[in-house]
């Protein structure tokens, strides 16, 4: 078994981990604004995002080395990064974002399967059961039993398994090359992949939602920054419960910006989220 302690990561993991979501729910919540209040076309919101994190984090990271001995697995993993980008920001403009957020919760059982079987990391009992009990949280958050589901619903699960393969790679890109680098490949390489995507529906941003755009940007860059950096301290199926953290913050935010008010059992749900994260964290410490 891999033991991690505080000077390996146990707590700067998890701290990097969640801050890099609380960033990513902000810009979740950008995104939907833009998308649902001003009709902005998904692909264009997410070509300028990742346009806009580029300029953000490229004076931060200029120093890093472009050096690296595995392109083909960055080009991997920037494809795979931007297939869940296109199903998630096209999810946001259909379902509420608790709906969203509660659906991708599925990606955290990908990537701890992923670590085990790919990576070879310890499966520990304590990784998998806190897995099963945030996503038993999302389940309640989600209620699926009490709410009918449209095609739509199913472009978050999409984006949790191009993600989830992305974050396999991007750990094991941590062996060799630095956060500065993974984050400068992974936004240098979405730039022209998400303008790809973005040609048949044009570029256009209205004005008034371009500083939600912005916002989104400049958010995604720091959350990707973080990301990584937890990655490198910490074995990618530990930090994997922490993940659910995210769900009340997007639960919250949504709530506060549109008035979405999940039914059934939220905060209950959040509860087991939020316990299960502190329960693996504490069994390994």
């Amino acid at each position: 078994m891999i033991q991690i302690n505080t000077n390996s990561g146990a707590i700067t993991g998890p701290l990097y981990f969640v801050t890099a979501g609380a960033l990513f729910a902000g810009a979740n919540t950008a995104v939907q604004g833009a998308g649902m209040f001003y009709d902005v076309p998904s692909p264009a919101i997410a070509f300028w995002q990742y346009v806009i994190a580029l300029v953000v984090v490229l004076p931060l990271v200029w120093r890093s080395s472009w050096a690296t001995h595995r392109p083909a697995m960055h080009i991997g993993r920037v494809l795979l990064a931007a297939m869940g980008v296109q199903l998630w920001v096209a999810g946001l403009a259909y379902v509420p974002i608790w709906q969203a957020v509660a659906l991708i919760l599925v990606s955290p059982l990908f990537v701890t399967l992923g670590a085990g079987l790919i990576l070879r990391e310890a499966l520990t009992w304590s990784r998998v059961l806190a897995v099963l009990a945030g996503a038993g949280g999302g389940v309640l958050i989600l209620a699926p039993w009490s709410d009918s589901f449209s095609w739509a619903a199913l472009l978050p699960v999409g984006a949790a398994a191009f993600w989830a393969a992305s974050s396999l790679v991007t750990k094991r890109l941590t062996e060799t090359d630095d956060a500065g680098t993974l984050t400068l490949y992974l936004l240098v390489l979405l730039v022209p992949v998400n303008g790809l995507a973005a040609f048949n529906t044009g570029f256009a941003v209205t004005a008034d939602a371009l500083w939600l755009v912005v916002l989104s940007g400049v958010m995604v860059a720091m959350a990707q920054y973080f990301l990584v950096r937890a990655y490198v301290v910490a074995d990618a199926a530990y930090l994997q419960p922490f993940d659910h953290v995210k769900l009340p913050l997007n639960v919250g935010l949504g709530l506060v910006f549109f008035g979405f008010a999940p039914p059934g059992l939220m905060w209950l749900g959040a509860g087991v989220i939020i316990a299960a994260s502190a329960w693996v964290m504490r069994d390994e410490i």
